[in-house]
């Protein structure tokens, strides 16, 4: 099915508010946004635009966190933007998490993602993944490439062998573009991960293995040095024989030291960016719809948190809006959270309900709660704010 520019705006959208993101604009209501003492400047130049693959998205988000005070928040900020991008005949969502160190960020922003690609009907892809680490592991990584690269330096392409002046991943990169053999037989980044960040890497492929998320992992997949570090990711359709050319993809990763070059703060980021190739520009820019949740997603652990994610997603796809931190490590402040903004039902998932492959489905005005299947909870939602 054919979707319009303004199709894919709506959906993404409501793809986004469903996940938790909300809009600059809406978290500027945020009274806690003005409590900014010392201003956190950063202006997006030409340099780290060009950096940034997605013509600029990633970096006018990191812009807007600063700009827009919402690192005042000191909590996890999912924030989206919907954009035309420059120059192009591509529409986008851009989606981006601050102040979230742990795997989750990924996680979130990869199942969103995800969602959005199977309502424009594209059921079919496949998640490649790969890290450059942190900055001891990039360093180990980065003096192993230069190392192989320049021993090789007379089999290499002129382009290349003027790229290595400026940094070894550029001429890497630029070695993968043209499918040299080089390119396969140059270290591979994933050996050369410190412990924390082998660690990261590993709860990121736990959580596509605990989702039965296709997915490879790909050691080439380079982007610039200077703006990503860490995980990288991408989305992409799986092409048939005689199928059309894909309209949508997805593709982004972290870039906590980018933002600490930026702004000498330490503010953990990591973002992605959903493109629609269309040759025509939306009619409109879509406004988010006012729906006020009346159910709360609760977790406790790293494996319900990745069962919350599917739960969301499958409230998503029942048309039920949903309120939840996954970012939280903390059962009793989900709780007071959901209490505070007045949900009627909690979905709670701790250690035993998810071994058990059930839910607490709790009523916060009757004040009783029930453990029950997925689809029973689903079921017993559909009807209760059916009736509601």
């Amino acid at each position: 099915m054919k979707y319009s520019p303004t199709d894919f705006l709506k959906m993404a959208t409501n793809t986004a508010e469903h996940f938790g993101f909300k809009t600059a604009d809406s978290f500027r209501k945020d009274p806690l946004c003005k409590n900014c003492e010392v201003p956190l400047s950063y202006t997006p130049n030409d340099e780290d635009n060009k950096n940034d693959s997605h013509n600029g998205l990633l970096t006018n988000s990191v812009s807007a966190f600063c700009q827009e005070n919402l690192y005042a928040l000191k909590a996890p900020v999912l924030l989206y933007s919907l954009d035309q991008k420059a120059n192009s005949d591509s529409t986008a969502v851009t989606f981006s998490i601050f102040n979230v160190q742990k795997s989750i960020a990924e996680a979130i922003l990869i199942q969103a993602g995800r969602s959005l690609m199977q309502e424009l009907g594209q059921e079919d892809h496949v998640v490649r993944i790969n890290s450059l680490g942190d900055t001891e592991s990039s360093t180990r990584y980065s003096r192993e490439l230069t190392n192989f690269l320049r021993k090789r330096l007379d089999t290499m392409p002129p382009e290349a062998r003027e790229l290595m002046k400026e940094h070894p991943f550029l001429a890497l990169k630029h070695l993968i573009e043209l499918e040299h053999e080089l390119a396969y037989r140059s270290p591979n980044p994933l050996e050369y991960l410190s412990d924390q960040s082998r660690k990261h890497f590993r709860e990121i492929v736990e959580y596509l293995d605990m989702t039965e998320t296709p997915y490879e992992i790909d050691p080439k997949m380079i982007e610039h040095h200077e703006y990503y570090s860490d995980a990288l990711f991408s989305i992409e359709p799986i092409i048939k024989a005689d199928a059309l050319v894909p309209t949508i993809s997805v593709r982004g990763g972290r870039y906590d030291e980018f933002v600490y070059r930026k702004t000498r703060n330490r503010i953990p980021a990591a973002g992605a960016v959903v493109t629609f190739s269309n040759s025509k520009q939306p009619g409109r820019m879509p406004k988010a719809k006012s729906v006020e949740p009346v159910v709360y997603v609760v977790q406790l652990g790293f494996g319900p948190k990745v069962r919350s994610l599917m739960i969301i997603n499958q409230l998503k796809h029942a048309g039920i809006a949903v309120r939840h931190d996954l970012a939280s490590d903390s059962l009793s402040a989900q709780l007071r959270d959901a209490e505070a903004r007045g949900v009627r039902y909690t979905v709670i998932i701790g250690q035993k309900e998810f071994v058990d492959q059930t839910v607490i489905l709790r009523d916060m005005k009757e004040r009783n709660q029930e453990n029950v299947t997925l689809d029973a909870m689903i079921k017993k939602l559909k009807k209760q704010l059916t009736v509601a």
